[in-house]
């Protein structure tokens, strides 16, 4: 039983399905009123189950490569326990459909077309067009967390009001330029993993003089536009939060443009982690304030 659910949560990466649900939930919370309690819980398992339908898409097209990194290659379809098979892309995107059909229960149909545009852009965009042809892969894939932003948005919106507001549209932004200096910070501390699996992410075909400054203003600007949502209405609760993630993400970038080295690198990736998750609860706390008072 405890295999079976590693196996499960290995197959459909759902720690990254967990962000990108989180992101779902961010923009319900101020999308608008429209979605209670039970109908964005509904919602978010929605948006799970298409993001592990995506991950788990990109696992199975992957497993060959997979084999050759060190963090991939005890993946079941890199190491073999689980076999190739045209069941796996059926099962996936059955999971995909059941996952589509449930936001549009709860969403309507602008939120779940939002929805299946962040899994194919992962599942299909990023991992068969983008991700061994070029270096800028996971900026356009990192549209994929985007738009589970802006679908928890479109399905919480209230029929009087916008589709999708300001503050959505500003966290989809974030979130957006978010997703490129995590995972470069990454390859920057395994560069021999995906040098090894042939992925020309930007630390290991460019050298340390430019993915290093790359990195920093990818963090500066999303830094600052974290706070732009104080401007449209969000209060000091968030606020507090923004920078309680932001800074730290931004003095580690700074750091490692400074130094560039493995150790410095993995500390980027664990600040954008820890960056990504405070603003998150700054916006649950900050709509809980609202809520109660």
């Amino acid at each position: 039983m405890i295999v079976a659910l590693r196996m499960t949560v290995s197959i459909l990466k759902l720690r990254i399905g967990s962000f990108v649900a989180l992101a779902a939930l961010i923009g319900i919370l101020t999308g608008g009123p429209a979605l209670g309690p039970l109908e964005a819980m509904v919602f978010a398992v929605a948006v799970l189950g298409a993001s592990g339908a995506a991950g788990a898409f990109n696992q199975y097209l992957e497993r060959d490569s997979d084999r050759f990194m060190r963090r991939t290659r005890n993946r079941p379809f890199a190491k073999g326990t689980l076999k190739a098979g045209a069941i796996w892309p059926v099962t996936f995107t059955a999971l995909l459909a059941a996952s589509l059909l449930m936001a549009y229960s709860v969403g309507g149909t602008l939120a779940s077309v939002l929805v299946f545009s962040g899994a194919a852009t992962y599942g299909l965009v990023y991992t068969v067009w983008l991700k061994k042809r070029t270096v800028w892969n996971v900026v356009i894939g990192g549209a994929a967390g985007s738009f589970a932003v802006l679908a928890g948005a479109a399905a919480a919106a209230a029929p009087t009001e916008p589709v999708i507001g300001p503050i959505p549209v500003v966290l989809a932004t974030v979130l957006f330029l978010w997703t490129p200096p995590h995972f470069w910070s990454l390859a920057a501390a395994r560069s021999e993993d995906y040098r090894d699996a042939r992925v020309p992410m930007l630390p290991v075909v460019t050298e340390p003089g430019f993915w290093g400054p790359t990195i920093f203003s990818h963090v500066a600007a999303l830094v600052a536009l974290s706070f732009l949502p104080l401007l449209l209405g969000m209060g000091p609760v968030y606020g507090l939060f923004a920078a309680a993630g932001g800074l730290p993400f931004l003095r580690a970038s700074w750091r490692l443009m400074r130094r560039p080295d493995r150790h410095l690198a993995m500390a980027t990736f664990r600040a954008s982690l820890l960056q990504f998750a405070l603003l998150a609860l700054g916006v649950i706390l900050d709509e809980g304030v609202r809520w109660a008072f």
